[in-house]
């Protein structure tokens, strides 16, 4: 990135400025920089010369003395000292052809090595395995998927995670709702649990596991059946909710069930160290986790009297297997009816010995579909919300997934369907994967015409239309958009970068015939092309949404 670049030069000065005795040698501040808001003050600015001023005092003399030892380079156009001490930096045009021949040859262009390897645990989606993957785990899938993704490509070891609950209340009502609908399938008499799973998936299900055992647990004691059940009918509901994600385009590294935590023991040693601490404490009967000594709105109970362990008691055991395989990030990608859960998780993170910095759970906020202006109800089928199959049958998966990251994931989320069906520049992802199918269709009309982009040596000197030194800027800050958006895990960064794209991209092909008689000319504004079209497909594929050739 030109920051590095900028920023080794900077280092270089100050270090001039020390060795001339103007700044102590200990105090050589680290330069960043920034755009400044209005591009007459330069490209780029750096307030490092009024960070090392700082008890030497006259910043503005500190700058220009920093200006004054920098290395003569062919990036720099021009450095001035500006306000109080800025350093404005002015770019020669030689750094942005860099830009369009490394966009326009790499593949990799815009990744970068600062993760340094960091190994990051990432788990999203996560539902239990009692019915088909809705579309608020559909928007789960798209930006815990893209933020694995902008962290692999910012140099981070990243492990897709899914955890699915197969031991807690849940997963038992559902095992009693399936033995319901399979002696309703004989013709006996069944009530599915007040609370319990009634969608007509559940009575599906049972009539298959029904032709598949018959009658064999009919006259099993209640309690057994249901268990039974359960053990028979999530195996094929979690089958389901694979197919559905990877249609979706979204696989996981893991696939970790609670009840292997019980069985290794996790749960009970992570209680156990915890009990070592001083912070475990019996009360009628019940095991409490004094969790209110960090941060929690009170203590909470990891036993319950009958002995049974509660869920933040498999979370304690979870925590400690996440950090056992060496992991030094964890996210946790979790629903936004889940923030009361967070305080307790963070307060075991901090009460079990862990970074709590290495740990973060985002939220992610509801969605809700519209269709004619009205809201689409839950599917009488499945009976709780809308299945992400179905919307991927109705718009697709491009156009599903780019629409889940158009937001933050702070604000819920309105999914319109006419207007993501709609083939029209009003339709986001239709208009960036148009302007990618554009370019495509340029550079195959220039093959035919006997032009052929030669990124080396074509002359990027000649691109001097206002518009193709937008379209170049607009390239250069690719680099800065992906780290921007891995770091402030924020998918929706590079969806409104690629539509800002596509945008300036539009208005150079309105005010700059690609080819023409100028050979020369033609050749610079292919290159460009290429580099366009090559950040187009990486932003989108960052999105896990297509590039396609023609439209």
């Amino acid at each position: 990135m030109i920051t590095d670049q900028l920023g080794e030069m900077v280092a270089a000065a100050l270090h001039k400025v020390a060795a001339a005795g103007l700044l102590p040698a200990d105090n050589v501040p680290r330069p960043f920089f920034e755009r400044p808001r209005n591009r007459d003050h330069g490209d780029w600015a750096t307030n490092v010369a009024l960070v090392a001023s700082k008890g030497v005092g006259k910043p503005r003399d500190l700058a220009q003395a920093i200006a004054d030892a920098l290395e003569a380079s062919d990036l720099i156009a021009s450095v001035e000292v500006a306000g109080p001490g800025f350093l404005n930096f002015r770019l020669s045009p030689s750094w942005l052809h860099d830009v369009v021949r490394r966009a326009a040859s790499r593949t990799d262009f815009g990744t970068s090595d600062t993760g340094n390897g960091v190994r990051v645990n990432v788990e999203f989606v996560s539902a239990n395995p009692t019915g088909p993957v809705n579309v608020v785990s559909g928007r789960h899938a798209a930006v815990g998927d893209t933020i694995a993704a902008l962290l692999e490509a910012t140099g981070h070891e990243v492990t897709r995670e899914y955890y699915f609950n197969d031991a807690g209340r849940q997963m038992l009502l559902f095992g009693a709702s399936v033995a319901a609908r399979y002696l309703q399938h004989f013709g006996i008499e069944a009530e599915v649990p007040e609370n319990g799973y009634k969608g007509e998936d559940v009575r599906v299900l049972a009539q298959e596991l029904a032709e598949e055992i018959g009658e064999a647990l009919v006259d099993v004691d209640p309690a057994e059946r249901d268990r039974r059940m359960l053990e028979l009918a999530w195996p094929p509901v979690l089958e389901r909710v694979q197919r559905s994600l990877e249609r979706f385009g979204t696989t996981f590294d893991v696939w970790f069930r609670e009840s292997t935590l019980h069985e290794r023991g996790e749960v009970t040693g992570a209680i156990e160290t915890l009990r070592e601490k001083g912070l475990i404490e019996e009360r009628d009967g019940a095991l409490w986790f004094l969790s209110s000594r960090f941060g929690d709105d009170k203590d909470r109970v990891v036993i319950r009297s009958n002995g049974e362990p509660t869920y933040i008691a498999a979370d304690l055991g979870y925590l400690v297997d996440k950090f056992s395989r060496g992991f030094d990030r964890l996210i946790y990608l979790w629903g936004a009816d889940h923030h009361g859960t967070v305080p307790r998780l963070m307060a075991a993170v901090e009460a079990l010995g862990f970074d709590t910095p290495a740990v973060e759970i985002p939220l992610v906020q509801i969605v809700s579909l519209v269709r004619g202006g009205e809201q689409v109800k839950a599917s009488k089928r499945h009976g709780v919300s809308v299945p992400l199959d179905e919307l991927v049958d109705d718009v697709g998966v491009d156009a599903a997934r780019y629409t889940f990251l158009t937001r933050s994931i702070d604000a819920p989320l309105e999914f319109d369907i006419d207007l993501v069906k709609e083939q029209a520049p009003e339709n986001p992802v239709y208009y960036v994967q148009y302007a990618h199918a554009r370019i495509c269709s340029i550079l195959r009309k220039a093959a035919e015409e006997g032009y052929e982009p030669e990124v080396e040596v074509a002359r990027l000197e000649r691109l001097e239309h206002p518009s193709e030194d937008e379209l170049m800027r607009k390239l250069a800050s690719y680099e800065e958009a992906v780290p921007e958006a891995a770091r402030l895990r924020a998918p929706q960064r590079i969806t409104r970068y690629v539509e800002e794209l596509a945008s300036t991209f539009s208005g150079f092909y309105r005010d700059c015939k690609v080819v023409s008689e100028d050979r020369e000319l033609s050749q610079a504004r292919l290159v460009l092309c290429l580099a366009t079209r090559s950040v187009l497909a990486g932003g989108l594929g960052l999105l896990g949404v297509g590039a396609p050739d023609r439209m």
